[in-house]
């Protein structure tokens, strides 16, 4: 919520308010709704797992990435581009060293979460050509609030306070009233979040889902960083390691898609090519 007004302004500085009733805002309102119960499942997740079994799971979403990229949006594939997402996949597995806990059921609600996050990205290609990236991001955050409001109403009315499963408890807690603390700390979150959404939506609009998809590994690089600044935690040697390997691997990934658009623009000119020959030998003189 406290990244709403921020997401007005962006939105009015970048292509302006007439911009949010466009045609397709059925399309801008099933990605915003997406992303929210990915995000739903994501935290559901966090309740029950520890956060490197949740977090290893969730970074199945460039895997999922690639394989709707190439259905949906008809991108091409690359061997090396594979490669590279599966080797960042091991960087993530090293990093993380995730452990037993990923037999709990609470793991498919990350799986789930990583799945719907991969729809909503290859959406976002896929109406990049006439939707901004502030545009998505608005629809995005209207989807958060309006679903929040509607479960939170929801279980009050029907009288859901507690489980006994830590995701269900954590799914029908009743809603407090937070601190002033807790509402700077909310405050500061939402402008992280609206930079996040709009920077997100961006990426997947100018570039192929399956190279941004590669990139999303680096996230993992942040981690212990921010540890280190804000709580003084030293990353272990694996930690190093699978950020090593994750950068290797975007960097892999990366020659690997621009050698498939490259033999691409040479098919294209050559076709040119061809296309201009016969011209010329049809034309008269």
């Amino acid at each position: 919520m406290a990244s709403f007004p921020i997401l007005v302004v962006l939105v009015h500085l970048d292509v302006g308010l007439g911009a949010l009733l466009t045609t397709r805002y059925i399309t801008l309102t099933i990605r915003g709704f997406t992303q929210f119960f990915s995000y739903a499942l994501y935290y559901l997740a966090i309740a029950a797992l520890t956060l490197a079994d949740a977090v290893s799971l969730f970074f199945m979403a460039p895997l999922f990435i690639m394989g709707l990229a190439s259905p949906y949006l008809g991108e091409r594939i690359s061997i090396g581009t594979l490669a590279g997402v599966l080797l960042g996949l091991v960087g993530v597995l090293i990093m993380l060293r995730p452990g037993a806990g990923l037999l709990d059921w609470a793991a498919f609600l990350s799986l789930g979460s990583a799945l719907l996050y991969a729809f909503s990205q290859v959406i976002a290609r896929h109406i990049s050509e006439t939707e901004s990236a502030t545009t998505m991001g608005f629809y995005q955050n209207v989807a958060y609030l309006a679903g929040s409001i509607v479960f939170a109403v929801a279980f009050r009315v029907a009288g859901f306070t507690h489980a006994e499963h830590p995701s269900l408890a954590f799914l029908v807690r009743p809603w407090v009233w937070p601190t002033s603390i807790d509402l700077l700390k909310m405050t500061a979150c939402g402008v992280v979040a609206s930079a996040g959404m709009v920077l997100l939506s961006q990426a997947y609009r100018l570039a192929p889902a399956n190279r941004v998809a590669t990139f999303e590994y680096t996230g993992m690089i942040w981690t212990p960083l921010w540890g280190y600044v804000f709580f003084a935690e030293l990353p272990r040697a694996t930690t190093l390691a699978g950020a090593l390997i994750i950068i290797v691997a975007g960097l892999f990934a990366l020659h690997g898609s621009q050698h498939v658009e490259k033999r691409r623009h040479r098919a294209i000119v050559r076709a040119k090519a061809l296309e201009s020959g016969c011209r010329c030998q049809l034309d008269p003189p």
